[in-house]
């Protein structure tokens, strides 16, 4: 999203805007292997507008996300103080946290994996990544928030042979190897106008490959 700390030469979508758009200003950001819609600002009045929006929680956030385990409900709210534990790394903290809500809903369920949309209510640091990992629904691929490395089709495809070339068996290539979090939708009011608007964006081709291949293999409920 931003320049690195620590190496300023890691591309950046804030390098590569402020390229072709001259002056921009960072309005809010994902995490770094999320994919999907962020918002900055080409002024620093529409930053201001746009920033007031985000603290008022006036923006309306939507997600996608694919989670291992089986949900108890078919939606509900997960309403849970988060903290910073370590730097970069949030958990849930009951007493000194601070207020947390994210709302799901379940598109698929498969054996031992969901697919959910989510509704952040607040925007806390890894909110929804430390929120599911807390009612035992962890990101897939999510190393940080106990959702796994990469994901593979040997996971779920019983009887899974691998390849074999020149008489070896060729190294199995992961389906997904990021954190399997998609900003999917973005409402607010225009700063020019203030008029409503709202943006979408289509889940990535690698979690619709991951979502297909469970549809295929994994498809009922089942497992925890």
């Amino acid at each position: 999203m931003i320049p690195d700390r620590y190496d300023d030469s890691i591309p950046n979508i804030y390098r590569i805007l402020e390229g072709e758009l001259g002056e921009i200003f960072v309005v809010h950001r994902i995490d770094k292997e999320t994919s999907g819609l962020v918002v900055f600002a080409k002024s620093a009045e529409a930053h201001r507008h746009m920033s007031g929006q985000f603290e008022g929680r006036e923006v309306e956030k939507v997600y996608e996300a694919i989670v291992r385990g089986r949900p108890e409900r078919t939606e509900g709210v997960i309403d849970l103080p988060i903290r910073e534990k370590i730097r970069g790394i949030m958990s849930v903290d009951r007493k000194k946290g601070k207020p947390s809500v994210t709302r799901y809903r379940v598109l698929n369920e498969f054996r031992g994996f969901a697919h959910l949309e989510l509704h952040p209510e607040t925007g806390r640091m890894h909110q929804i990544r430390i929120h599911l990992k807390a009612i035992g629904l962890p990101i897939l691929c999510d190393l940080a928030y106990g959702g796994g490395g990469g994901f593979h089709l040997s996971e779920i495809k019983v009887g899974y042979r691998k390849k074999v070339e020149d008489r070896e068996e060729v190294e199995e290539k992961p389906l997904l190897s990021r954190t399997a979090l998609h900003a999917s939708g973005l409402s607010f009011r225009h700063p020019s106008n203030g008029e409503r608007v709202a943006f979408a964006s289509r889940l990535p081709k690698d979690m619709r490959s991951v979502v297909r291949m469970l549809t295929k293999y994994a498809a009922g409920r089942g497992g925890g």
